[in-house]
Order: C-alpha cells, then structure tokens, then sequence
C-alpha cells in the first residue's frame, strides 16, 4: 500500500516562537518542477502589528547587551548555519532553479557575511563614533546608539542572501529585526527562521514573517513604532509609497537596488556604512579632570 507523505506546514517566527497567521492562511512552497515541498504561513497585518510589538519589547535587552556578546551571537547563528548546509542548499536549488554550485555559493557567502557583522559589533564605536576636538576643558565623545526597531522588506532573490545581508547590519548594532521575507522562495528564510531560534537570539529580537510583500508594505511603511525601514529592490510605485507613508511618522528608510552580483560585492554589502543607516549619533560632553 502506498504511502501518503506528511507535507511540512512552515509558520511564521515571532517573539522566538512559531506561530501559525491569525489569519489562518497558507500558501504552497513549491520546487521547479512544481511538486508541493512544503505549506508556508502567510503573513497578514495583524501578525506585522504583533512582530513589531515583539520587537519593541525585546529592543532594550538587545541593545544593552555588550556589543562582545552580540557578536559572540551572530557568529552562533553562523555556526548554526554552516551545521545545516545541505539543508540550505537543497532548499535554494530546489525552489529557485539555480545550480547546485549557484546554491552553495550563495549558503556560503551567507554565512560568511554573518561571520562579517559578528567581527563588526564591537568596532561600529570605533569607526563611525570617536572623540571629537573641542575647545575647553571638555571631552566630546560621538557614540553609535541603535535606532530601535527595523522593518525589512525583503526581495525574492537570492532568497538567503538578500535576507541575511539586510539583516545582519542592524542587528549587530543592536536594534531588533522585523523581516517580511520572500513569499516566492519562502523555505531558505523559514529555515533561517529554525536557526535564529537555536542559536541565542533572545526572543523578540529577530522575527521573520513570510508574506506577499506588496499586501504588507502599506501596513509595514505607516506602523508607528517602527523606527527605520530597509528595502531592497522595490519598484518605483512601491518605493513612492513606502517614503510617503514612512513620511508621516517620520520613520528613517533605506531603500536601495542590488542585482544578483551585487549582493556578492562585499564593498556594497559589508561596509560599515551599510550599518550607519540604522544608528542614531550620540554626543556626549564630559568635563576634564583639568
């Protein structure tokens, strides 16, 4: 007698849980010659509002953390990733059509760039910051404090790398992370998902949402406690919108355009000026012992 498989059902990763949309609706992962791998929750406004909320709580215990320790944890989930290799791979290849050796490039560049922001975290102060020259018996510090909240608008491809090069930046420096992930290429963002919950990032801190993003950027662009916003690759209506609506709350946003190579360039992705857009400068003045 044949046997019927059990088809995974993916859900949504919120406040270091997995939880299924409130709206009770999926959508099918499926690979290249269209067999069914995998059912995908699908993220609806109302899991935004509560990702966001998970954010917000968990934004203070993340950024007063030593930026040793969030370093020490990014370079966890990379260790956690590399563990699962195949598994990342065979989900690139099967749902994108890329090659096996496109797949493992890709895995491999993703890790890499963890391994990047992780040596990153404790320097941000030292490069973006410092002491400033005064006249007076003063000292003048600027120091790199994180924004809060930041909002990702993710594109479809390449599916990991896309989301682990916007993600990263922000999160060493110590704002948490609400991703709308790929709906098209959905399983390389679930799986990161499984990593993020293994791997010490406290709960609340990143949450990844798999949804259509052009049902969600209107929700995402006017949330009030959002507190910056990155997208990449958004056509030009999406992108009028999203700074309209972002406008209204004065919220910061980061919106560029990357192809396929670019995500490979490490000049446009692993600079720190790729984390600068997502911390607020603070000066301190402090008098001398003179």
């Amino acid at each position: 007698m044949s046997r019927l498989s059990v088809v995974k059902t993916c859900k949504l990763y919120i406040n270091g849980a997995f939880v299924r949309s409130e709206s009770g609706r999926t959508f099918a992962a499926e690979d290249a010659n269209g067999e069914l791998l995998a059912h995908v929750s699908q993220g609806s406004r109302k899991d935004v509002r509560d990702a966001v909320d998970a954010a917000h709580a968990a934004q203070g215990r993340w950024s007063s953390r030593s930026a040793y320790n969030r370093g020490q944890i990014l370079y966890r989930m990379a260790e956690m990733m590399e563990g699962r290799r195949g598994e990342f791979v065979e989900a690139i290849r099967s749902t994108t059509g890329y090659t096996l050796g496109e797949a493992r490039r890709e895995v491999d560049t993703s890790v890499d760039r963890l391994v990047c922001f992780a040596g990153w975290a404790d320097k941000i102060a030292h490069v973006l910051g410092g002491a400033n020259p005064v006249v007076g018996p003063y000292y003048n510090f600027t120091v790199p404090e994180a924004t809060g909240v930041v909002a990702l608008l993710v594109p479809d491809e390449p599916p990991l790398l896309s989301l682990v090069s916007m993600l990263a930046p922000p999160l060493c420096a110590g704002n948490t992370i609400v991703a709308v992930a790929s709906a098209v290429h959905p399983l390389p963002a679930v799986l990161l998902s499984e990593v993020c919950a293994t791997s010490d990032v406290p709960a609340g801190s990143v949450n990844i949402i798999t949804a259509h993003r052009t049902e969600l950027l209107e929700h995402v662009a006017s949330h009030r406690e959002i507190e910056a916003i990155a997208a990449a690759n958004l056509d030009e209506p999406q992108r009028i919108t999203l700074q309209q609506l972002a406008a209204d709350n004065i919220t910061r946003v980061h919106a560029r355009t990357l192809d396929d190579d670019g995500w490979y360039d490490a000049d446009a992705t692993e600079s720190p000026w790729t984390i600068e857009p997502f911390v607020e400068m603070k000066t301190i003045w402090h008098p001398s012992a003179t």
